[in-house]
């Protein structure tokens, strides 16, 4: 039906293009997730990491309005070092709560690496839906289920497939969109710390919560103690202290609008960590309307969070990877690895892996070469394995035959096509 394709011939141009661009870099340098990384990879952000400046802005600005224009007189009120006691104290909890903030926003939640290739259509451990396997007897090739069953305490809990990252889901796992990774006991994505909370640093987040509750409620009082003080004074009303301390009113008011934020997330946080529940969880499935599969008691799920140690992260980041030429291509070559799994797992990650620059002509150049093959795979038949992703494009490119003949496969291409002509 279809005449055989010819490997395209690339000039020598092309081809030295594509061989210069073949490197050994980090991983953080072709990771794939929208994440920001700094220090060579050793902190991670997420891609909102500019929120921190802001968040940092709203808890140092109060504590040096109290620093400056509030604690001077309670220096001079308190006898025997007190007062430079309460400054101190201060000073030494906002730079904890910064501490935590980092330590919270900085680092690996627990997010999940990728596969390369969708996974084998096997039985590993977990039950398959029956009413999954009840709509491939109807004919097609075969398909990765949805979803699949794990045993969680005794109870079955539905653990779903990422088409993204290529993988099932651990029990409580969740795909952040906005990080664009699948993170491990996933609470929910904060745009004040511009980063996911999950299990590496939940109990961090926590902490600065908390923290930053207990630092308003403590400028708030000193605020009340200083007003006090010049009522007592000055003997005047209530409305004269304000005006001769005018920045006590001001941090009165703030803390009070703010301890009602985060003392209310610290509330919040603290019911979830007592029933074993995450924000996702708790808004999603409604525990309290049927059993939790991960409740122990509001003793052991405390010990779980605080006194339980953080697991080691799955990625290292600094780790290095080779880079295919293949990477200047902006084509999705896990297909190639779904549809011939005899081809090497090789490389194939370019959607944000780093891209040398190619003259425009040179481009125009591969694709006219390639232009003739462009449409042969559209009459193919599904995949031999998988077909992870129903909503996927399977129609090649250019690009895509070009791979094809650069990595020996071409001989595949055309027995599907004699095979879809015989049909």
């Amino acid at each position: 039906m279809y005449a055989n394709p010819r490997p395209p011939q690339l000039s020598h141009s092309n081809r030295r293009i594509i061989d210069s661009n073949s490197e050994t870099l980090r991983l953080y340098q072709v990771w794939k997730g929208t994440n920001r990384f700094c220090c060579g990879g050793r902190l991670i952000f997420g891609p909102d990491v500019r929120s921190i400046f802001l968040t940092l802005f709203l808890i140092v600005t109060p504590v040096i309005l109290f620093c400056v224009f509030v604690s001077q007189t309670l220096i001079d009120e308190f006898q025997h070092n007190r007062g430079n006691l309460i400054l101190a104290i201060c000073v030494v909890f906002t730079l904890y709560v910064i501490f935590l903030l980092l330590l919270t926003s900085g680092r690996d939640p627990g997010i999940i690496p990728r596969n390369l290739h969708p996974p084998e259509l096997e039985d590993d451990g977990s039950t398959i839906s029956t009413d999954w396997l009840g709509s491939q007897n109807g004919g097609g090739g075969p398909t990765l289920p949805p979803t699949r069953d794990v045993v969680v305490n005794g109870m079955v809990v539905k653990v779903k497939y990422c088409h993204t990252c290529m993988l099932y889901r651990p029990p409580r796992c969740s795909h952040c969109s906005i990080c664009n990774n699948c993170v491990e006991r996933f609470d929910h994505h904060c745009p004040w710390v511009g980063q996911c909370i999950g299990k590496r640093n939940y109990r961090f987040f926590f902490m600065f919560v908390s923290s930053t509750t207990l630092l308003c409620i403590y400028v708030f009082s000193f605020c009340w103690v200083n007003i006090i003080k010049i009522m007592q004074k000055y003997h005047c009303d209530l409305w004269k202290a304000f005006m001769k301390s005018p920045v006590s009113g001001i941090l009165i008011l703030y803390t009070f609008v703010t301890v009602w934020f985060v003392g209310g997330l610290t509330a919040f946080h603290l019911y979830l960590i007592l029933t074993n529940q995450t924000t996702y969880e708790n808004f999603r499935y409604r525990y309290h309307r049927k059993m939790n599969p991960y409740n122990r008691g509001c003793g052991r799920n405390f010990v779980e969070i605080f006194f339980s140690k953080i697991p080691s992260s799955r990625n290292n980041f600094r780790a290095k990877v080779k880079v295919d030429s293949s990477s200047i291509f902006a084509t999705p070559m896990s297909f190639v690895h779904s549809r011939r799994p005899e081809v090497p797992k090789r490389s194939f990650d370019i959607e944000m892996g780093k891209r040398q620059a190619v003259a425009a002509e040179d481009f125009d150049d591969i694709q006219s070469q390639l232009g003739s093959v462009g449409g042969l795979e559209r009459s193919a038949t599904q995949p031999r394995r998988t077909n992870w992703d129903h909503k996927a494009n399977w129609q090649n490119t250019p690009d895509t035959h070009m791979l094809a003949a650069e990595y020996g496969i071409e001989h595949g291409l055309t027995d599907r096509e004699k095979h879809c002509g015989d049909h």
